[in-house]
């Protein structure tokens, strides 16, 4: 179980010191994987805004006309979730062919 948890909560590869990768390139490799990580939390944040204004569109009684707006801001949502995940995940099935942990 201990060991389970240990490999959940670890964010980073043992780095050794091989010829084929030097610590800056190990470093960079880390930065890059935050930065996607960082860069879909900003997919999903964007996501739920556009629900949240999905939302008050479709809430409003007196404006007819702008139920549209709010239907298609449910839709623009889910395409952009969609889009953040499938980038998401085809930038770290590169980088992980770039870089095989040891």
């Amino acid at each position: 179980m201990k060991k389970i948890f240990k490999t959940l909560t670890k964010f980073t590869h043992d780095y050794e010191i091989k010829d084929e990768i030097i610590l800056r390139d190990h470093l960079a490799m880390e930065r890059t994987k935050l930065a996607n990580e960082r860069t879909l939390l900003s997919y999903i944040r964007t996501s739920l805004y556009l629900i949240l204004g999905g939302i008050a569109f479709l809430g409003m009684d007196n404006l007819v006309e702008i139920r549209n707006l709010g239907y298609f801001s449910f839709v623009l949502s889910i395409l952009i979730l969609i889009v953040g995940i499938a980038r998401f995940r085809q930038l770290k099935k590169h980088l992980k062919s770039m870089y095989k942990p040891f």
